[in-house]
């Protein structure tokens, strides 16, 4: 093990996947080529947070997030804990079923592709997402598309790829009561029955639904998508058609990029952070400019600057 003061990289290992035999594979080849990994493993909620703290005070230079997009988002609340100048560049070995942030950021899905970038990567500096004071890397989705994301089985969660969601979530819409709420934002603001809500740093969330295609972590800027509540099943489907057509705005979708927003509701709002499902009655999402340094593949597509 690293002595204090040494830099190491540590991999925080989802309890989930620890005895996956590739995953020990991976290890035991990237330390057999001279790199000094130390594995951490998690048990139950909240442990990725205090294992940042262990390996910061371990001086780790690299922490490697191995698990699904919850997963990641635990160990990036972890390291906005630190300080700035003390915080460990961020890499990430998917190992969710979705892996919507990985796959956003065009990372290899193979456990010993992944491992090996995310120990000799490129290091760029990405904002982060702050719902009031949550951290987020990814994605924030709410109302239609955190409910369905919460409550589809795996299968169906394929279906709902570009927009198009699937015959179960279309079932589902005609008993759904919209969300009312007043949203406000630097140029503008909107009183509407929501369906569906995204603020994206990254791209895509549930399991492939791109729903900020315009989405850079390096740009200072939220990508808003909100979808206003339909009565008929010709405005549903004149809604997955303006799905499909984004960044474009259309009669019941539209798409801004904000540096901030705010939405007061006049209930409980169903809202999935990074996936992890919260309720709010009031928001402002913004973002941290600059604030994670994050281990990325050559040319990757959610960073506006070249390396």
């Amino acid at each position: 093990m690293a002595s204090p003061g040494k830099e190491s990289t540590w991999l925080i290992l989802n309890g989930k996947s620890a005895q996956q035999p590739e995953i020990r594979d991976a290890v035991e080849h990237l330390r057999r080529q001279g790199h000094d990994l130390q594995v951490r493993v998690t048990w139950e909620g909240g442990d990725g947070v205090w294992l940042v703290d262990s390996a910061v005070a371990g001086g780790a230079s690299r922490i490697i997030a191995g698990g699904g997009d919850g997963s990641i988002n635990e160990i990036v609340a972890g390291l906005m804990r630190q300080p700035p100048e003390r915080r460990p560049a961020l890499g990430i070995l998917p190992l969710g079923s979705a892996n919507d942030f990985a796959h956003g950021l065009n990372l290899p899905m193979g456990p010993r592709d992944a491992l090996a970038l995310a120990l000799t990567g490129s290091i760029r500096p990405v904002d982060v997402g702050k719902l009031d004071d949550e951290a987020f890397v990814n994605v924030a989705s709410g109302g239609f598309g955190a409910e369905i994301t919460t409550s589809t089985p795996v299968g169906l969660k394929r279906l709902l790829g570009g927009g198009a969601y699937s015959l179960m979530g279309m079932l589902k819409a005609w008993n759904y009561q919209p969300f009312e709420g007043h949203m406000r934002w630097p140029e503008g603001e909107a009183r509407v029955p929501l369906f569906m809500l995204a603020i994206g740093n990254g791209c895509q969330a549930g399991g492939g639904q791109r729903l900020a295609p315009s989405a850079r972590l390096d740009d200072g800027l939220l990508e808003l998508l909100f979808v206003r509540h339909f009565n008929s099943l010709g405005e549903l489907k004149r809604i997955i058609d303006e799905l499909e057509n984004l960044p474009q705005d259309g009669e019941f979708v539209r798409y801004l990029r904000v540096p901030w927003v705010e939405f007061d509701s006049d209930g409980a709002f169903p809202l999935n952070l990074d996936g992890e499902p919260r309720r709010y009655e009031h928001f402002r999402a913004s973002l941290d400019r600059e604030a994670l340094p994050l281990v990325v593949p050559e040319n990757c597509p959610l960073l506006r600057r070249a390396g």
